[in-house]
């Protein structure tokens, strides 16, 4: 329909202009006329720009009809000051508006965009540092090119977006001057319909008011965050301060686990929702209540519960300060605070107590400062040293078998070693869960050769879900034929998720947990967590325990510290 009113319009506009060749009057005639049209519709779309920025909600479930039928306070104040002001501070003032409406409208779409996977409004004190890392994930979907391409059209359209709405309030306040009488009976009775409404709390839908002070109250938001930045610095490094264990000597630490190889081992995305969604639970309660008996005849017992984690969606490496420091970082300004202090993490203690430790990042691809600096690992394997010789799957550069496979021979199968601690981070159920890999016989890994030619075609929008639950049963099964095909009675795994997948996955309003099993073969190892309470097996129930993650640090170190 839109494109035969587009022809109508060109075969009406080209008849008019063949009836006026000749005559200079009826061409100066539709001169005024297109351009009186031309005007009016530019100031419609003035009127509608300024509209959809006061009134358009900053998150994607709540743009609904009902949000864009509001009275927002802001409209009436602005038609207002158009009333009262003179010429020169009328435009001083509409500029300024007009500029303060456009960064609303930018602040309204990162919000939509963090509250989609982030479960979180945008941060303007601390999250631009993530918007880099945004196009290196969107490149391995749609590839560097369209990425680029993506971020530039973004680009340009903050810019464009800085220009037309405050050029779209200063039209919209030379109408109001321009219609003076007109203008200040609808400002007046439709400021007496805001009191109205705000007075007795009329509502369209839940949690959508008629008299709408969202654009006021968005901004006030930002300002409150921009102070609260300030506050919790100062409480943070208060916190950063008081470690319970940080003057512990080596010989206390950690006596439960002598002559053990403990692994700490994170799961992309390995979230409460893929044991809970009847979408994901039936597959992935299957692999693990199957990975629960294998354990089993290998001689190994696990235990399960739940954690919650400081991030959502994304940003794992929040997730991994918080469990090895015993600090809440649940924000990229604290991760940086606590990177630039000296506080005991798991690594630390178990490098003062004796092991080797080691960090397994293959997502990596440059020099990361704060591994030896802050988590002071002895040595660090990312995609430049592991040796891998196979394709890409998607983000993750290297599959988690090939991971695994090549930490044992690089550590593990080394004679006359000291014992080994490792933080490993498995990424093959990093979004966007494909192309995915799938096993091979250990023995054949090799330098990953053996993978050439697995990688599947991208998947489309609609298969996100299922390629998400693929991932994780990938994931999980690679640990269990790692730990069974290589049954080391002095191995002991630590092994969680690092945050929920984003609300594509998950819906809204869910949890922030993420699983966590402990597994060994020996038995006194098991019972210094008996009075945790957590569940048998690897997979947690419903009713399973939830900690904060940021208490597991110290209530691991008591467990396994000196006998009480």
């Amino acid at each position: 329909m839109t494109g035969f009113a587009l022809v109508l319009a060109l075969l009406a506009a080209l008849a008019a202009a063949g009836w006026a060749m000749g005559d200079p009057g009826k061409v100066r005639v539709i001169g005024r006329r297109v351009g009186a049209a031309a005007s009016r519709v530019t100031t419609v779309l003035a009127c509608l720009a300024v509209w959809l920025a006061l009134v358009t909600p900053n998150e994607i479930g709540r743009i609904t009809p009902e949000a864009f039928v509001r009275i927002p306070l802001v409209g009436l104040v602005i038609v207002a000051l158009a009333l009262i002001l003179g010429p020169r501070a009328k435009r001083a003032v509409a500029a300024l508006v007009g500029t303060f409406l456009g960064l609303l409208v930018i602040a309204k779409v990162l919000d939509m965009g963090f509250f989609a996977v982030l479960d979180r409004p945008f941060d303007p004190v601390r999250d631009w540092t993530y918007l880099g890392s945004a196009v290196g994930v969107l490149g391995t979907s749609i590839g560097q090119a369209a990425a680029v391409a993506v971020a530039a059209a973004a680009a340009l359209l903050v810019v464009a977006v800085l220009i037309l709405v405050p050029l779209s309030v200063l039209r919209l306040s030379r109408v109001v001057a321009g219609h003076r009488r007109v203008s200040a009976r609808a400002v007046t009775a439709l400021g007496i319909v805001w009191v109205l409404c705000a007075v007795f709390g009329l509502q369209l839908a839940p949690e959508t008011r008629v008299a709408s002070v969202s654009a006021a109250g968005l901004a006030y938001e930002e300002v409150s965050r921009l102070r609260a930045a300030n506050h919790d610095q100062r409480t943070f490094a208060n916190a950063i301060a008081v470690d319970r264990f940080g003057d512990t000597p080596g010989a206390r630490l950690l006596t439960g686990l002598r002559g053990k190889d403990v692994l700490l081992v994170f799961v992309e995305s390995y979230g409460r929702v893929a044991l809970e969604d009847p979408a994901f639970s039936p597959q992935v309660g299957a692999v693990l209540e199957a990975g629960t008996r294998r354990l089993r005849a290998a001689g190994f017992s696990s235990r399960s519960a739940f954690l919650t984690s400081p991030t959502f969606g994304g940003i794992s490496w929040l997730a991994h300060a918080t469990l090895q420091s015993g600090l809440w970082v649940d924000s990229q300004q604290r991760y940086d605070k606590l990177i630039s202090e000296d506080r005991l993490t798991l690594t630390q203690a178990f490098g003062r107590a004796g092991w080797r430790t080691v960090f397994v990042v293959p997502a990596n691809t440059r020099d990361w400062p704060a591994g030896p600096s802050f988590y002071h690992f002895d040595n660090l394997y990312d995609s430049r040293n592991l040796g891998y010789r196979g394709p890409k799957f998607g983000y993750a550069p290297i599959p988690d078998q090939y991971t695994l496979s090549a930490f044992r021979r690089l550590e593990l199968a080394k004679t006359g070693r000291a014992p080994v601690m490792a933080e490993i981070d498995l990424i093959s159920s990093h979004v966007p869960w494909t192309p995915l890999p799938h096993l091979v016989d250990w023995s054949r890994v090799g330098d990953g050769s053996i993978f050439d030619g697995m990688p599947a075609a991208f998947q489309g929008p609609e298969e996100v879900r299922a390629r998400y639950r693929e991932s994780i049963e990938y994931t999980l099964r690679t640990l269990i034929s790692f730990v069974t095909t290589y049954p080391d009675p002095d191995l002991v795994l630590v092994v969680l998720g690092d945050h929920q997948p984003h609300s594509g996955v998950t819906g809204e309003g869910v949890s922030h947990d993420v699983p966590i099993t402990i597994m060994a073969h020996d038995p006194a190892t098991m019972r210094r967590i008996s009075e945790w309470g957590w569940q048998a097996g690897m997979k947690p129930g419903p009713d399973a325990p939830v900690w904060p993650m940021d208490t597991f640090r110290d209530r691991f170190l008591t467990a396994f510290g000196p006998p009480r």
